[in-house]
């Protein structure tokens, strides 16, 4: 069974900035044949990574939307459907790490927004998504959790991506008839420009790449992985995780 994805229309969220996982992951799946639709909140991101894949000769179209608004989640799913027809691939890649600070310090605000933006979003998505995943006969679902044990000063991140397994794994159960798998990539620190700007690490050599993330999605988001759902693949460079 081949990685290749001729045909399957796929969502990807978190396609923003340069330099970014998100950037990565669309570029993998076009390069295997998917049509995309590309999701970021903001308009001139997301238009920008529209355009790098439309220079390869993608079949993209980009969509900005708050996928913590129902509204525009439902507006993300039917403009995918309105120009392709179809969604067999959603990747819920929106969210990240952007609270990086000592637990004690860590304000409701912060709390909130880093959970919905990591957790909120993949449900919402996922539920607007579900039942045309089914009409298609079944597709893909890869949300993003995190590899290893919580670690120090990211606890709203910590407590996002266990919500997001048991987000994975609840959805694989009730996809399993319509033949929905829904899986997840555990990453480990990755060599994402925000990361490094963030952390400030003195080595990143040992961390996970980019394109690392990228090739676990396609065979995740392709017929390659029939058989695997409410699974977590970590994938943590040649650091532990």
């Amino acid at each position: 069974m081949t990685a290749s994805l001729h045909g399957k229309v796929a969502i990807v969220t978190g396609v923003s900035h340069d330099g970014q996982v998100g950037q990565a992951v669309a570029k993998a799946l076009a390069e295997q044949g998917a049509s995309l639709s590309v999701v970021a909140r903001t308009k001139d991101n997301v238009v920008a990574r529209a355009a790098e894949l439309k220079a390869s000769t993608a079949n993209v179209i980009p969509i900005a939307a708050s996928l913590t608004d129902e509204a525009d989640v439902r507006r993300v799913v039917a403009e995918t459907v309105s120009a392709f027809g179809r969604i067999d691939i959603v990747v819920n890649l929106a969210g990240g790490l952007t609270v990086y600070k000592p637990s004690a310090e860590v304000s409701v605000e912060e709390w909130t927004r880093e959970v919905n933006n990591n957790v909120l979003s993949a449900f919402l998505m996922t539920r607007e998504a579900f039942p045309h995943l089914a009409t298609a006969g079944g597709g893909s679902v890869v949300n993003f959790a995190r590899a290893g044990n919580a670690q120090a000063n990211m606890l709203p991140y910590n407590v996002a991506k266990a919500g997001v397994v048991a987000l994975t794994r609840t959805f694989a159960l009730e996809g399993k008839d319509a033949k929905i798998r829904v899986n997840a990539v555990g990453p480990g620190l990755v060599d994402t420009a925000s990361n490094v700007g963030m952390m400030k690490p003195k080595d990143t050599s040992n961390w996970a790449k980019r394109d690392e993330i990228s090739d676990v999605v396609v065979f995740l988001a392709s017929p390659a992985s029939i058989g695997v759902t409410g699974q977590v693949i970590d994938v943590t460079g040649w650091g532990l995780a």
